[in-house]
């Protein structure tokens, strides 16, 4: 039985989850937050960027935004992992840093820092917990993300790849404006001055998976999203485009282990 809880922490721009994974495996995605996550115990196996990476016990993995990984233990066990969810803007938008121009560029996927581990244990429970004054609560995300930043990270900017004459940023912002209609295939190619055959071909080569398959995966952050600001579960899945609620409910499992009702 898994068991996976998730949180909106009181900060805008970072979620938590709390997980043990027995048997659940990630299928292919991507996320549009970075994903920092301790495996707290056991350990994790996944793909990045076609390379086979192990994190085990005591280790922080750094997932930065759009890059497709999966997931999974090998372990009868499992693993237990906390993970924090962090808008990509958060970063720049909160930390005083003047060589942050844009978002970080994480150099390590995989650290070992037992100090740095430690801390964001302690910040992941007072997020959730808040068992601490608030002003402790208030400095310690600036404080420990700051930290990560410092030590790991760069000002490096990762530029949108293109699709004709449109980034997949700009693309992404129409499909988030049009999530409860139907897409087609023609209308974004449209967009983006291309055929569809055109399309089609260049954002499979660009984005390593087919339109739909990003498109699936961009209802289900929002879905997620709109689970936790405390939406019902009907309710979210007409505002994603998913006119029939066993089929959202199924899909929701298979990307998260939970179903909607379980947020």
């Amino acid at each position: 039985m898994e068991n996976v809880k998730y949180y909106q922490s009181q900060y805008d721009g970072i979620q938590l989850i709390q997980a043990h994974y027995h048997e659940f495996a990630f299928q292919r995605h991507y996320h549009l937050d970075f994903h920092l996550g301790l495996i707290c115990q056991g350990s994790q196996d996944f793909v990045y960027k076609g390379t086979q990476h192990h994190a085990q016990q005591g280790q922080l993995v750094i997932i930065p935004p759009d890059e497709l990984h999966d997931g999974h233990t090998k372990l009868n066990q499992g693993y237990q992992t906390k993970v924090f969810s962090i808008d990509p803007n958060w970063f720049h938008d909160h930390l005083d840093r003047p060589t942050l121009a844009t978002t970080p560029h994480f150099q390590q996927l995989i650290v070992d820092d037992p100090e740095l581990f430690s801390r964001l244990c302690f910040l992941h429970h007072q997020l959730i917990y808040g068992d601490h004054s608030q002003l402790t609560q208030d400095c310690l995300p600036l404080e420990t993300f700051g930290l990560i930043v410092d030590r790991y990270a760069t000002g490096e900017t990762k530029v949108s790849p293109s699709l004709g004459r449109r980034s997949v940023s700009q693309l992404r912002d129409y499909i988030y404006a049009n999530l409860d209609q139907p897409i087609r295939l023609d209308e974004l190619a449209a967009l983006c001055d291309l055929s569809p055959s055109q399309f089609q071909r260049q954002f499979k080569a660009k984005m390593a998976m087919p339109p739909y398959a990003w498109l699936s995966r961009l209802r289900m952050e929002q879905a997620l999203h709109l689970l936790l600001q405390g939406k019902s579960s009907t309710q979210v899945a007409m505002q994603v485009g998913f006119y029939d609620q066993a089929h959202f409910v199924k899909a929701f499992k298979t990307c998260y282990g939970i179903t909607p009702s379980q947020i």
